[in-house]
């Protein structure tokens, strides 16, 4: 496997006068890319997020983590909670990556934590054509609310064993998909899978989850 680097980038956003900072890791021999987008209240620079697609990595695949807000705007709560602005600056990320030529031809998947799941979800749905894989973490898949119905990536909810509301708001979400999907709850796991070995099992299913799926992906 090729050795990646990783290159700071700036991803415009549509209809403003706006871009945001990320961090791009690509080898030039990738099999797809990974877009995250992070949970309320944090950033490209999420540790957990980092250490998932560090795993990633290993597994051949590209990751991009940027931020969805400003600073400014993180600084409003009810910023950091609105899914359709998430979802939004998600697409406009899946924008950039299909133009870019670093990129040319890789399939793009989503992984999603916490709100950021649903902004994923959201986005897989205004973008089918060019969203080939989602993963959440500990999401709120059913903030997606009536997206949910129209996703067609294949997509993978994982779950907390002991994160009981997060996993009936999972079960809620999961009946409403239409597409390929699976729910995985990892045993003894809170929701932010700190209890040793929880969060490598979600780098795991992660990384199946996209090889698998990013590899047939248009």
């Amino acid at each position: 496997m090729d050795m990646q680097r990783t290159v700071p980038v700036r991803i415009p956003i549509s209809g403003v006068d706006l871009a945001l900072p990320g961090d791009l890791a690509f080898s030039g021999a990738d099999t797809g890319l990974v877009i995250f987008a992070h949970g309320s209240g944090s950033s490209r620079k999420s540790p957990r997020n980092r250490a998932v697609a560090a795993a990633l990595a290993q597994a051949g695949l590209a990751t991009l983590l940027f931020d969805l807000l400003t600073e400014r705007e993180g600084g409003d709560r009810a910023n950091v909670f609105d899914i359709p602005l998430l979802a939004a600056r998600v697409a406009d990320a899946v924008d950039w990556a299909r133009a870019e030529p670093r990129l040319a031809g890789l399939g793009i998947g989503l992984f999603g934590a916490s709100t950021g799941a649903a902004a994923a979800l959201v986005a897989a749905a205004d973008r089918r054509e060019d969203v080939g894989a989602v993963v959440s973490r500990g999401g709120r898949p059913d903030l997606a609310d009536n997206a949910l119905a129209r996703v067609a990536a294949p997509t993978l909810l994982v779950v907390g064993g002991a994160d009981d509301l997060v996993i009936d708001l999972n079960r809620a979400a999961y009946a409403r998909l239409r597409c390929e999907k699976r729910l995985a709850i990892v045993p003894g796991a809170t929701h932010l899978f700190e209890e040793p070995g929880t969060l490598e099992t979600v780098m795991v299913l992660a990384a199946d989850w996209f090889t698998a799926h990013l590899a047939r992906s248009p």
